[in-house]
Parts: C-alpha cells; structure tokens; sequence
C-alpha cells in the first residue's frame, strides 16, 4: 500500500500541474514538521523542546536580522512552512481552487514565480511592520504559503473577477466578491493584536498580486526574472546527474560470450513484448525483414510530446483531439 501512494504522489509531482507540486511540498513540509514534534515531544516526556523550535525557525523568517543573515535560505523555506492543520489546510484548499483558475488563464508556467513573488512581498512586508514601533508582532517569526497563496488569488479575480466559484452552503460566488472580501479582512487585522507580523504579510501578498496583475496588462511579465531563475537551477540540476564525456566513453564497448560478442551471438528479432519495453523496431526493417512505415515512431514521438506538453502546462492544456489520443494509448496492451 505504502508504495502504490509513493508511486501515485511521483507519478503527480513528474507529470501533474504546478499546482499540485506545490501542495505536494507543502504537505510534506508539513508532515515533516509535525512529526518531528511529536517524537520530540515524547522523548522529552510530552514538552516541546528548544530543539523543536530550533528546527521550525531553521524554515522561517524573523524580524530578527541577525536571524536573516544567518538563515538567508529562510526566504524561500518559509513559504512552504505550516504547522497547524487548520492552516495548511485553507491555504492549500485555496491554492487548488484559484490556483487552477489562474493556471488556466495564464499558463501553468506562471504559477510557481509568482507563488515565490507573492512569498517575497508578504517577507517584505513583515519586516517593514516588524520596524514600525509598538509592533504587536516584533521580535517573532513568521512562516506559511498565506501571502503566496493571496497574490495567486488576487492575480485570478483581476483577470477573470466574473468567474463563478461555487462555495459550500453559500452556492455560486463570484472571484471578485471573494478576492475582495479577503482583502478587507486582512485590512482589518492590520489593527488587531493577534498575528498582526501575519497580516502585514497577507497585505504583501495582495500588493503583488496586484502589481503583477497591472504591469503584465501592460505588457510586462513580473515572473520572467524568477522564471528564468527556475530554469536555471532545473539546468544546474540536470547536468549534475548527466554523466560526463570521459565517464561515457570508459568501460568494455561489448560483453563476450564464447569468443564473440553478445552482439553478434543474439537473435536478429526481439520478441514482441520486448519491443514494447525497449522501443520501435528500426523504421527501414519490420520483425519479418522487410520495409515497414513509421507509424511506430511517430506514435511513440507524439506520445512523448503530450507527455511533456502535461508536465509543462498540465493536463487541461491538452486539446480533444490529444486528450483522445492519450486515451486510446493508455488502453493499448
């Protein structure tokens, strides 16, 4: 059982939207967090250690800067840091609902750099009230998607604000009248005394979003500078694992059976099944020696090119004719 879930959360992370990669990181940011409590928590004798806390603040940010500059990774960490279930669980539920509104209007591609800008705002934010005198919030820590989550909320309702939302009990609401609910909200927790270094935050979420919102009508794309950031790290990442020149061309060039290669020992067919696993038969050459088309090859090249299309903008990104094709593929034996 446990490893048909660790299969079905790879197969989601390889292949589903961004959307879902993000909740997947959070949850698991989240379970790691939790379940170090609590064998802390029982190894202390049921108290919350230091090293509980030290551990949580390693993710998060402070209004302290000596904090920031010894953590400078906190930047990133605290935006997929929850800790409460109730927390994790809005966050993440509005995430998927507004998340894939905005995926769809603006491309898949989009979700995470502003997932990450709308993070930086809310820090921002938190550290400018964290300097204001008499601040609630000074002197803690701060940490959540809450910010990221707002500017993905509000970026969606400024561009499709006439967009249905139905709403448990409530029934059909329109994005705008959401968005801007939320926005008031946390105007007001601006002037309460209960997570006050949060609200601050919120609102840099919702400035970012606004912002992305008014300079991409305009013609420029916020997110291309983190985007081009993403890509460069996922190329860092890539050539790390590809083996190098001088490791690819080391080693035997051919395993010997009885004085000649297995090469020249095996059969000139392979069986059908092996075929499937291994690829297309040759284009010029059919398993009975003769000519054949392509029609193989092109299958496998169109399969492999929706395949990329899902994992780059998801699967609603595909048209009916490909969502048909990929059917009739998952069916074949």
């Amino acid at each position: 059982m446990l490893q048909s879930i660790w299969d079905d959360i790879r197969r989601e992370f390889d292949y589903g939207n961004m959307i879902n990669r993000i909740i997947i990181v959070n949850v698991a940011v989240y379970l790691f967090i939790n379940l170090a409590w609590v064998f802390l928590r029982v190894f202390e004798g049921w108290q919350t250690p230091n090293l509980y806390f030290d551990i949580r603040d390693f993710l998060a940010i402070s209004s302290s800067g000596w904090h920031m500059l010894t953590h400078p990774w906190s930047i990133i960490t605290h935006m997929f840091l929850h800790e409460g279930f109730w927390h994790i669980l809005w966050n993440m539920l509005f995430l998927f609902w507004f998340g894939r509104i905005f995926g769809d209007l603006l491309g898949d591609r989009r979700v995470l750099p502003l997932y990450i800008l709308g993070g930086l705002g809310g820090a921002l934010f938190f550290f400018i009230g964290a300097a204001l005198p008499n601040f609630p919030g000074g002197g803690g820590v701060a940490f959540g998607a809450s910010a990221a989550v707002l500017s993905i909320v509000v970026a969606a309702a400024v561009f499709a604000p006439d967009y249905n939302v139905r709403l448990l009990i409530i029934g059909n609401v329109k994005l705008k009248y959401i968005a801007a609910f939320m926005v008031i909200m946390n105007v007001i927790g601006l002037g309460g005394d209960m997570n006050t270094g949060g609200a601050f935050g919120h609102i840099g979420g919702i400035f970012i979003g606004f912002l992305f919102s008014w300079y991409l009508r305009r013609g420029t794309d916020l997110t291309t500078p983190i985007r081009s950031a993403i890509d460069g790290i996922d190329r860092f990442y890539h050539n790390i694992l590809r083996p190098s020149k001088d490791h690819r061309s080391r080693g035997p060039r051919a395993a010997f059976r009885g004085g000649r290669s297995v090469k020249e020992t095996a059969t000139k067919e392979r069986p059908g099944f092996m075929r499937r696993a291994g690829g297309a038969p040759k284009p010029n050459q059919s398993s009975t020696g003769g000519t054949t088309s392509t029609g193989e090859a092109g299958h496998q090249e169109q399969l492999d090119a929706i395949l990329d299309k899902i994992k780059d903008k998801g699967y609603n990104s595909l048209t009916k004719e490909e969502k048909a094709f990929l059917f009739r593929a998952s069916n074949q034996n």
